[in-house]
């Protein structure tokens, strides 16, 4: 005997076949009502990141304002500082867990941290006057430095050019900048120092880290050379103090917001085709009446082609470069958004706000003018 397959349909008959299993249809519902008019809400996105959703909340770590938070290198981690004196790790990624919560890691607020380049260490600037180093794999300090005699405002790193060292440049109240030697092995005297003879709010290296640019009450921008250790210019047109500095990924250009409402993008290139080196004046992200030290920050995924700064009006201004028109507004805070800061390799902002929550958004991939 042989098996004989199964019979041929007859002619003419309907034949069901299996449906194929649809793809993922990133639908968001906007409304879980119960009403039957209200099921059909929902709204189909164009996914453009690895996050869970389009909008993550992180919350219920700090007591207080969270004053600046960031990415690290990788982007799959983020590190949050606080009035509450402490330092909040996160997970970027599901389940976004809070893995660790360093408490009273100063005696005062801790104003501005910054991840290293080199080592797993954060270094963060307080309120108390210190400079402290923490390793992130065990939440231990490492160090911390009696830094400046007054509150030190700002913090930025770089890796040296050519030495394979990391440096670590501070500026505070008291009117200073100093240039620390980073990493595990750093010391308790710094490399160098900078007489401002104003209050410093804002510190951050240029590309090659020869030259640290320092903004300060004096509604200027100093520039200082490391290796002649000399102010070798100024950067003028601010009506008031610049509130941070960021530089462009290509490090061709410096963000500063400031005081006014007005966020300024200078050429900082050798050779710059406008006098002024002032290559745009960005409108829309109000700096509100309480002197907050707002951080903004550059794009990375696009190479710089937009900006964010945070403001009073509890939201967050992102401009594209190129045109300086604004591209977005974004909601979703109780309070001045105090930190922005954009992923290193995917299109997602983090948000730190007074109201002592970060959020996690994703934007349209690579867009320009």
């Amino acid at each position: 005997m042989s098996k004989r397959g199964p019979s041929p349909p007859p002619a003419g008959a309907i034949i069901k076949r299996a449906r194929a299993t649809p793809p993922p249809s990133n639908q968001i519902a906007i409304s879980s009502g119960k009403d039957e008019r209200s099921k059909g809400l929902i709204r189909t996105v164009q996914r453009t990141s690895s996050l869970e959703a389009p909008i993550i909340s992180l919350s219920d770590a700090h007591s207080g304002e969270i004053l600046s938070c960031r990415f690290d290198p990788t982007g799959q981690n983020i590190a949050a500082c606080s009035t509450d004196r402490s330092i909040s790790l996160w997970r970027t990624y599901a389940p976004n867990t809070n893995y660790a919560l360093l408490q009273s890691h100063a005696k005062a607020p801790i104003i501005d941290l910054q991840w290293s380049l080199s080592s797993p260490l954060i270094y963060s600037v307080s309120a108390d006057h210190t400079l402290t180093l923490t390793d992130v794999t065990t939440g231990q300090r490492v160090k911390k430095i009696r830094a400046h005699r007054e509150i030190i405002n700002s913090v930025d790193r770089t890796m040296a050019s050519g030495s394979g060292t990391e440096l670590v440049a501070t500026g505070s109240d008291d009117g200073t900048v100093k240039i620390w030697e980073g990493g595990e092995d750093a010391g308790k005297i710094p490399v160098a120092t900078f007489e401002v003879k104003c209050p410093v709010t804002s510190v951050c290296w240029s590309a090659d880290g020869n030259s640290v640019y320092v903004g300060a009450i004096d509604n200027e921008i100093h520039i200082y050379d490391l290796r002649k250790a000399e102010q070798v210019s100024t950067l003028t047109g601010l009506t008031d103090t610049p509130t941070s500095l960021s530089l462009s990924p290509n490090g061709n250009f410096l963000l500063s917001p400031s005081f006014s409402s007005q966020t300024m993008i200078w050429d900082v290139r050798p050779f710059s085709p406008s006098p002024s080196r002032i290559h745009r004046v960005l409108h829309g992200a109000p700096a509100g009446f309480e002197n907050t030290l707002l951080r903004g920050a550059w794009s990375k995924e696009d190479d710089g082609k937009r900006v964010a700064v945070g403001g009073a009006d509890r939201t967050v201004t992102i401009w594209d470069v190129d045109s300086g028109r604004v591209l977005y507004k974004l909601p979703g805070h109780k309070g001045t958004v105090t930190s922005v800061d954009f992923h290193p390799k995917e299109p997602i902002i983090l948000t730190g706000s007074k109201d002592g929550t970060m959020l996690l958004g994703e934007i349209e991939a690579g867009l320009s003018a």
